[in-house]
């Protein structure tokens, strides 16, 4: 789940996937990630990091992670190990599959194997991990760092009200608009809609998989709706908020707002459709910024970026994708683990990241450095984009909830059952998921 801006195409779309899945002007609001910030006591007994493990560590850990396409690991390695700090780390590679990655790390686990010291853990895994207690409670850590993270980042890596991750890069989604079709950047989805009437329409995620699951959850969280109650254990999907923002979604379809088969389309089918000058809004990842402005492109210099805008009645939303650093219960050397871990989610490498490799940092600082301000003139809607972003329903059974939601909005969004039935069958499975567990 991670996003790197301007990547090569050919990798842009499988990480562009991924990073939906993957908000805090609304850390508070409805929506919000389920049980993550209340204990339940399924943690009871987990094992806390002790901060001071990292004085005078020494040794060699392994940082286990996917394919590194960006580059900025091997990098950071290189630069970490030459600081001579008396660790040493190693990088471990798994797959570019997100789903393959994940078994790796669990494989693993199961086996009570310590070989991933450090595991760079998708968003949407932190409740699986921690519920089986296969990683360290991080929050004694956080706490002496949490003022320079961006709050909503740690919304993802919260579970049970305690802290398992460390942020390491994020996301959030951007709306993208033809500013020479529109003037004025609309302040409602309402208006957005409006406006697309008016002139060439919108396109977004409208395909049955985790695309649709964040695009939904965007409008639905913004309209004031839930997916899980407080405290995880209950599906409250079935609620008139969302029923009103999918309505809203099936509207813009039925009203030929929406683009044509944008029940078809992920990331790049989107992205293809915007730049060939088809649609005057876009709700697509940053790493198609870049890629529009290319020459060739339809839109090259005539678009621009915002947050997404507030629902009427509601606030504004958005989905947190990226990737959060875990340690494994079974490294035989926590402490050296959490040094590197220091390093590679410090500010000085995380700026030096965006920098060289682009991927988004999850301190708000960085966003604020006027090199990186020049270089990627949007930085401040992405930290904007990344503050009001929220994240994905926290729970063990994520993936069985995910595709209760993507693929009933789905069935909606094409016409063959409404709004309503849609969000009471996926109450139904969601509510299955929730009791394997």
């Amino acid at each position: 789940m991670r996003i790197r801006i301007g990547f090569a195409l050919a990798t842009a779309c499988a990480i562009a996937v991924a990073a939906c899945g993957s908000d805090n002007g609304g850390s508070s609001s409805p929506g919000n990630a389920s049980s993550a910030g209340k204990s339940t006591g399924a943690t009871k007994g987990a094992k806390a990091i002790d901060p001071g493990l990292m004085n005078g560590a020494k040794g060699t850990i392994n940082y286990c992670q996917g394919k590194d396409t960006s580059g900025n690991v091997v990098a950071a390695v290189k630069k970490f190990n030459a600081m001579n700090t008396g660790v040493t780390v190693k990088l471990i590679e798994f797959s570019t599959s997100a789903d393959e990655q994940r078994q790796q790390f669990v494989q693993r686990q199961e086996a009570k194997s310590g070989e991933c010291d450090v595991f760079d853990a998708d968003v949407i895994w932190t409740a699986e991990f921690a519920s089986q207690k296969w990683i360290y409670d991080m929050t004694p850590y956080i706490k002496s760092r949490e003022s320079e993270i961006i709050p909503a980042t740690l919304q993802t890596a919260t579970y049970d009200g305690k802290i398992w991750a460390v942020p390491q890069t994020t996301d959030a989604a951007f709306l993208y608009y033809r500013d020479d079709q529109v003037k004025t950047p609309p302040t409602t989805w309402q208006q957005v809609y409006e406006e697309a009437k008016a002139n060439d329409g919108i396109v977004y995620q409208g395909a049955p998989y985790e695309g649709l699951t964040c695009d939904f959850l965007e409008l639905a969280f913004a309209a004031g709706g839930k997916v899980l109650s407080d405290d995880g254990k209950k599906s409250e999907i079935n609620s008139p908020a969302n029923v009103k923002a999918l309505q809203f979604m099936v509207d813009g379809v039925k009203g030929g707002i929406a683009a044509n088969g944008v029940t078809t389309y992920m990331e790049e089918e989107s992205r293809r459709y915007f730049e060939s000058g088809k649609a005057t809004f876009m709700r697509n990842w940053p790493y198609a910024y870049s890629l529009g402005e290319k020459k060739g492109t339809k839109v090259a210099g005539k678009f621009k970026v915002m947050p997404f805008p507030t629902f009427e009645g509601g606030g504004k939303a958005g989905i947190l994708g990226g990737h959060n650093n875990v340690i494994s219960v079974y490294s035989k050397n926590p402490g050296a683990a959490l040094k590197w871990i220091d390093f590679f989610t410090g500010k000085e490498w995380q700026t030096e990241s965006f920098d060289q490799f682009s991927l988004a940092p999850t301190i708000a600082s960085v966003y604020d450095d006027p090199a990186i301000q020049k270089k990627y003139p949007f930085a401040s809607e992405l930290k904007a984009a990344v503050s009001q972003a929220k994240a994905r329903p926290v729970s063990p059974v994520y993936p069985q909830i995910s595709q209760a939601i993507y693929n009933n909005v789905n069935a909606a969004l094409a016409g063959k059952v409404t709004p309503a039935d849609a969000m009471k069958a996926a109450d139904a499975q969601i509510t299955k998921a929730l009791g394997t567990f």
